[in-house]
C-alpha cells in the first residue's frame, strides 16, 4: 500500500465531500463524478485504480453499505409491502432485460449473445448508491424508502439469475454456497443474544463480529462465482429486527462506511470510465443509456401505479429504480472476459451503467424529491428524542 496514493484518494474525497455541499447534492454523486476527472485528468497510473488494495477497501465499502441497507428494512415493513416490493423488482428487472436486448441487436447491431449481454448488464438497480442517496434524506427511514430498497434487491437477484442461466450455468459451487448461506443466516439469529452477553465494550466486539460474517459469507460467493454484496443484504435483512435497533453500531458503522470505504468505492467507479472511448462511441453510449431509462420506465411506473402511488412517489421509485453500478459493472466485465462482448462493446457499457448512477438520481432529487415523506421522517425524530 502506497501512503501517498491514499492521501490523493482522501483529498479527491474531500473535494467531492465540498462539491456535495455547494451544490446540494448527494455526496455519491459527486464522488464519481470527481472520480471520473480525476481519472481523465492524473489517469490510472497516479491514482492506482487496479491495485489490489483500492480494489479491496471498493468492495468493502459496498458490501458493508449494502449491509446497513439491508438492516434498515423492518421485518413488519416488508411483510406489509412484499407485493409491491417484489412487483416493481421484477418489472424494474424485465422490461429492461428484455427492450435493452432488443434495442442493442436493431439499432447498434449487436449479435444476439453480446445483445442479451446488454439486456443484463443494464436491468440492474443499484442498492448502494440509492441507500446512500435516501440517508441523506432521512427516505432510508420511512416504509416508502424501504419498499424501494427491497425491490432494488429483488432487481439485482434477477439479473444475477439471468446471468447464471444464460451465461454462467449454475454448478456443484452454486450448490456448495446456498446451502452455506442457508446454514450462514440460521446462526446469525442468535446475533442479537450474543451482543447482549459479550457487547458493549471498546474492543467493538459487534462491529468486528458483524465484518467477520459479511466477509466469510462473501468469500463463500465470490468462490462460487456470485458477488460479495449478494449475501450482504440478506445479512442485513435477518439482523434488521436485532442489529438495526441498535442505533450507536449502525451510527459506528456509517462513520466507518462513509468516512473510509465508500469513497474509494464511488471515486473508483468513476475513475474506471474511458473518456476516449466514450467520445469515440458517443451514439451508442446514449442509446443505451437512453434504452435503460426509458424501459425502466415503460416497466416501473405503471406498477407502481398498479399501488396506487402518487405521481412524485411513482416518478421518484421509477427514477432511483434507473440506477445502477455494482451488478451492471461486474455483468459487462463478465462478457468481456468471456468473449461474449468486445472491448468497444464493453466500454460503452460501463459507461452507461455509471451514467445510470448520476443521470436519473440527479432527475430525481431535483425534480421529484418526496417531500412530504422527509416531513414524516423528521417530525418521527422529534418524537423520538422527546
Amino acid at each position: 500500500m502506497d501512503w501517498g496514493v491514499a492521501a490523493v484518494w482522501m483529498g479527491l474525497a474531500l473535494v467531492a465531500a465540498h462539491f456535495s455541499i455547494w451544490f446540494r447534492v448527494s455526496v455519491a454523486l459527486t464522488e464519481i463524478l470527481v472520480g471520473i476527472a480525476a481519472g481523465a485528468l492524473l489517469g490510472k497510473g497516479i491514482l492506482h485504480s487496479e491495485a489490489p488494495w483500492v480494489t479491496f477497501l471498493a468492495g468493502a465499502g459496498s458490501v458493508v453499505l449494502t449491509f446497513l441497507a439491508g438492516a434498515e428494512l423492518e421485518p413488519e415493513t416488508l411483510r406489509k409491502k412484499w407485493k409491491e416490493a417484489f412487483g416493481i423488482g421484477l418489472a424494474g428487472f424485465f422490461a429492461p432485460f428484455l427492450g435493452v436486448a432488443l434495442l442493442a441487436h436493431t439499432l447498434l447491431g449487436w449479435d444476439p449473445r453480446a445483445s442479451w449481454l446488454a439486456g443484463i448488464a443494464l436491468s440492474t438497480t443499484s442498492v448502494a448508491v440509492v441507500y446512500a442517496v435516501m440517508l441523506e434524506f432521512g427516505l432510508n427511514k420511512t416504509p416508502f424508502g424501504k419498499v424501494i430498497l427491497a425491490a432494488c434487491f429483488v432487481n439485482d437477484l434477477g439479473t444475477v439469475l439471468a446471468l447464471g442461466l444464460l451465461f454462467a450455468p449454475f454448478g456443484w459451487g452454486t450448490l456448495v454456497f446456498a446451502l452455506g448461506l442457508g446454514v450462514g443466516l440460521y446462526l446469525l439469529r442468535f446475533t442479537g443474544a450474543f451482543f447482549a452477553r459479550y457487547g458493549g465494550g471498546t474492543y467493538e466486539l459487534e462491529a468486528k463480529f458483524l465484518l467477520f460474517a459479511l466477509f466469510a459469507l462473501g468469500s463463500l460467493a465470490a468462490w462460487s462465482g456470485s458477488e460479495a454484496v449478494l449475501p450482504a443484504y440478506l445479512i442485513g435483512m435477518v439482523l434488521a429486527g436485532t442489529v438495526g435497533k441498535n442505533h450507536g453500531l449502525i451510527r459506528r458503522l456509517r462513520t466507518l462506511t462513509f468516512g473510509l470505504l465508500t469513497p474509494f468505492y464511488f471515486l473508483r467507479a468513476g475513475s474506471l470510465v474511458s473518456l476516449p472511448a466514450l467520445v469515440a462511441g458517443l451514439g451508442g453510449f446514449l442509446i443505451l443509456l437512453l434504452a435503460k431509462m426509458g424501459t425502466k420506465v415503460l416497466g416501473v411506473y405503471p406498477t407502481t401505479q398498479l399501488f396506487r402511488y402518487g405521481g412524485r412517489d411513482a416518478a421518484y421509485t421509477t427514477l432511483l429504480m434507473s440506477t445502477g453500478l455494482t451488478f451492471g459493472t461486474i455483468s459487462s466485465l463478465y462478457g468481456l472476459t468471456h468473449g461474449i462482448i468486445s472491448e468497444e462493446q464493453y466500454s460503452l457499457l460501463v459507461a452507461a451503467v455509471i451514467a445510470s448512477a448520476v443521470v436519473p438520481t440527479w432527475i430525481a432529487n431535483h425534480f421529484f424529491l418526496p417531500h412530504h415523506h422527509m416531513q414524516r421522517t423528521e417530525v418521527q425524530e422529534v418524537a423520538d428524542e422527546v
